[in-house]
């Protein structure tokens, strides 16, 4: 999937989404810890400021002495407002105030409130919250604090206790922090929009890149598939600039191909006249040659007739007879070449087709103490008996003639795969390299001898049959088989 341009499109989708996601859970948990800290820093001064209410409530208790008449007096009251006042000034949103567990509220102080009538009493709604921490700090003795976390906000409380002549006496402060909200809020929410608009509509992009990409090479695909290679089709344009100078380079490709094509076709022309004109040189030459022996040696028998006298005639008569005999079997054979005929195809037995074959061939291979054996284990196949039979004598008699005194000849059948392979082996030598790529063409023979015709039937039978005739070299020996197609029965 990844060696194609469509999977790594997709894995870079992928890959932005995964992107994308971390970097949101980043943004969210550096809010979070931000908070947090904000949160406990908040919290830290809310108590130095109740430590600090604590502290100056000493120093004024031993600067004045006991009150006259304890919490009731004016002048009393007055001087904790101040000194609350003078303590939470430089505290911004912090308030706070003096609480007695037996008459409640006694002094309140929020300088720093922006609003148009300054504020006197301690948030009603809060007040059970400030009592409950003010009896926790002065039974304990120490200061005490506490957080109550809203959806948006962060209440802080701390709360100490005020030791001196008036009992349960404490100093309480309080602060309000945002957590989860506000502009900070605001400006996260705003980051991940931007973030989840950006990943939508780079994955918007690549989506549109991958169906395009796709859909173009299909469609180039397809309309190489509807052509044959050697004729390219005109590809249109994609409009799609990198893909655009592919098709470019395919269109010029097939024009060079479409060129070149026809160049090749001009040539394959000129060399099949040329080869078939050098086939007819060479038939012609052998045809002549077969033929000039036998009339120079019937010339020279009818010389010696009409010199000697009609003693020497019928002697005479008789080697011109044998030559024409011999000019009368080579038509015959370079008629079998010529004549193609359709073979009569039927069901044959292979064993007694072959027996025939050797035993037709027995004597003149028992002259050179050649033994020709019957190989094979095909029983019966499809085929037309007099053709094969004429392509195996052909074959056998060559082999006869190439086998060496004392060796062996196999002539077998047998199936392979959906073939059928007739082979004829000897031990000789085989043919010449020299004539090996024209070895099955008319008169082509490396023997002084021979009329190089031989071959040229048995190829002419193979491919009558649909098969073909091949020479098959060896260390020990050579092996001529004709290969057939196995055909329905």
């Amino acid at each position: 999937m990844l060696r194609s341009l469509r999977g790594r499109l997709i894995l870079l989708l992928a890959l932005l989404v995964v992107a994308a996601l971390a970097t949101g859970i980043l943004m969210i948990g550096l809010f979070h810890q931000s908070a947090t800290a904000q949160v406990g820093e908040a919290a830290a001064e809310n108590t130095r400021a109740c430590d600090a209410i604590a502290a100056t409530y000493r120093l004024d208790s031993a600067a004045h002495g006991d009150p006259v008449s304890g919490l009731d007096d004016a002048a009393l009251r007055a001087r904790l407002n101040d000194m609350l006042a003078s303590e939470l000034r430089g505290r911004p949103g912090m308030q706070g105030g003096i609480w007695s567990g037996d008459a409640g509220s006694v002094a309140y102080a929020y300088p720093t409130y922006v609003g148009a009538v300054q504020r006197t009493d301690p948030p009603a709604g809060e007040l059970p919250r400030i009592r409950a921490l003010n009896a926790a700090a002065v039974a304990s003795g120490h200061t005490t604090s506490v957080h109550f976390s809203g959806q948006t906000q962060t209440l802080l409380l701390a709360a100490c206790p005020l030791p001196g002549p008036i009992p349960h006496l404490s100093a309480w402060t309080m602060i309000w922090t945002l957590t989860f909200a506000g502009r900070s809020y605001y400006q996260l929410m705003a980051g991940l929009g931007v973030l989840l608009v950006t990943v939508l509509a780079a994955a918007a992009l690549l989506t549109h890149l991958t169906m395009t990409w796709s859909r173009h090479v299909s469609q180039i695909e397809t309309a190489l598939n509807a052509y044959d290679v050697a004729e390219l089709p005109v590809l249109p344009a994609t409009r799609e600039r990198e893909l655009d100078r592919i098709v470019l380079a395919l269109n010029e490709a097939g024009r060079r191909l479409s060129a070149a094509r026809q160049r090749a076709d001009t040539l394959a022309r000129q060399m099949a006249t040329a080869e078939r004109l050098a086939a007819i040189g060479r038939v012609a030459a052998g045809v002549a040659h077969e033929i000039r022996n036998p009339i120079a040696a019937m010339r020279l028998k009818a010389e010696s007739a009409v010199a000697a006298g009609a003693e020497r005639q019928p002697q005479a008569l008789k080697v011109i007879l044998g030559q024409i005999e011999r000019l009368d079997a080579l038509v015959r054979r370079l008629l079998s070449i010529t004549e193609h005929d359709e073979p009569r195809r039927e069901q044959v037995q292979i064993g007694p087709l072959l027996d025939t074959c050797i035993a037709q061939h027995v004597d003149l291979a028992a002259g050179k103490q050649v033994t020709i054996t019957r190989t094979g284990d095909l029983r019966e196949a499809r085929f037309d008996p007099d053709q094969i039979q004429r392509a195996l004598d052909n074959l056998i008699l060559n082999a006869i003639q190439a086998a060496p005194q004392g060796s062996r000849i196999e002539v077998g059948a047998r199936r392979r795969d959906e073939t059928i392979v007739f082979s004829v082996r000897d031990q000789g030598a085989g043919p010449p390299d020299g004539i090996l790529e024209h070895l099955f063409e008319p008169f082509v023979t490396g023997r002084p001898d021979g009329t190089g015709l031989g071959l040229s039937i048995v190829r002419e039978v193979a491919e009558a049959h649909g098969g073909t005739a091949r020479f098959v070299p060896a260390v020990d020996g050579t092996t001529f088989e004709i290969v057939l197609p196995w055909p329905t029965s």
